[in-house]
């Protein structure tokens, strides 16, 4: 039983929700290293779910026996070539999550996409010498780092999700 598939993808969404929880507790002490520590909980939230939906992912691929139920990326699976060489509902559904950018699914890949690229430097305009007393303003927009509930609705869709998938995957 310990070695089933959804075994990892339930102790994955397990993480998640104690990560999540670590966060909640963060933002409400008064640590001194509170930004610290609600970072690395974001991060790690990040990391647990995407282990998640890679491993409803390889539920799905053992279940219907694909070539690919080994990928360590859920990009490897999530695609539209995988997907006509063997057709599935839940893999069709979860492409189609994927593709579609205002998703949660597609969310969630850009945010953990996102935890390996390098931090940017903030734009700054560059100053006129003419004109010293004039400060430019950057119009960029600040990218505002994901809030608890959000990763916590994404926890909540791929729970609810493994739990449909598994119901009509299940052999009766």
């Amino acid at each position: 039983m310990a070695n089933e598939l959804y075994t990892r993808t339930n102790q994955k969404i397990y993480f998640a929700g104690l990560s999540l929880e670590s966060w909640r507790k963060a933002e409400e002490g008064r640590a001194v290293n509170a930004q610290a520590l609600i970072q690395a909980e974001r991060e790690v939230a990040l990391f647990h779910l995407y282990g998640a939906l890679l491993g409803l992912c390889h539920e799905i691929a053992g279940y219907y026996h694909l070539a690919e139920r080994q990928v360590p990326r859920v990009e490897l699976l999530l695609n539209r070539a995988v997907l006509e060489v063997a057709p599935s509902p839940e893999l069709a559904e979860l492409v189609e999550l994927a593709e579609q950018s205002e998703t949660w699914l597609a969310q969630l890949l850009k945010a953990y996409a996102e935890l390996f690229q390098p931090p940017l430097m903030a734009k700054k305009a560059k100053a006129d010498p003419r004109q010293p007393l004039i400060e430019a303003v950057s119009l960029d927009q600040e990218v505002l780092p994901l809030e608890r509930a959000t990763l916590e609705a994404w926890r909540q869709q791929l729970k609810g999700l493994a739990l449909r998938f598994r119901e009509s995957l299940s052999e009766c």
